[in-house]
């Protein structure tokens, strides 16, 4: 994959694809081997269990809201215009504790499999499934918390 010169609209995703993802909206913007990009909706109460990504680093820019997370079992909270670093093999956590919902620009570099993950999860209803699914996909999930607030 080789990266385009080019524009993705700000209410449009690649293709014009969305992802609906555990009721959490993904809308990729930018793909290359290097690195993928895209914008997270997060409704009320939703949140991504503990994880890891062995091979990635990955990056959140929260756009409106706050975001609890839990990174490297440390509880932390980021809010607009905060920009979190989570590098490889570091678990990491997200909740909107806020009562709204929270909108964020996440990135991961370099791309490895979560393109073909997000494409795989899209309207997967189970979260046991979605774990398991996960793993061939170099994202490997811990045990669950309750929250980070």
């Amino acid at each position: 994959m080789l990266e385009t010169p080019d524009i993705t609209p700000a209410h449009s995703g690649l293709d014009g694809v969305a992802w609906n993802v555990m009721g959490q909206v993904y809308v990729p913007k930018q793909v290359s081997e290097d690195s993928f990009a895209w914008h997270a909706t997060f409704p009320i109460e939703t949140f991504v269990p503990p994880h890891t990504h062995p091979y990635q680093d990955e990056y959140i820019f929260v756009l409106d809201g706050r975001i609890d997370l839990l990174i490297d079992a440390k509880k932390r909270s980021a809010q607009s215009g905060d920009l979190v670093r989570m590098p490889r093999g570091i678990p990491h956590a997200f909740f909107n504790n806020s009562g709204e919902p929270v909108t964020a620009l996440f990135w991961a570099a370099p791309a490895g499999k979560l393109l073909a993950l997000y494409r795989r999860l899209h309207n997967v209803s189970s979260p046991a499934e979605a774990v398991r699914i996960a793993r061939d996909y170099d994202v490997l999930f811990g045990p669950p918390v309750s929250s980070a607030a």
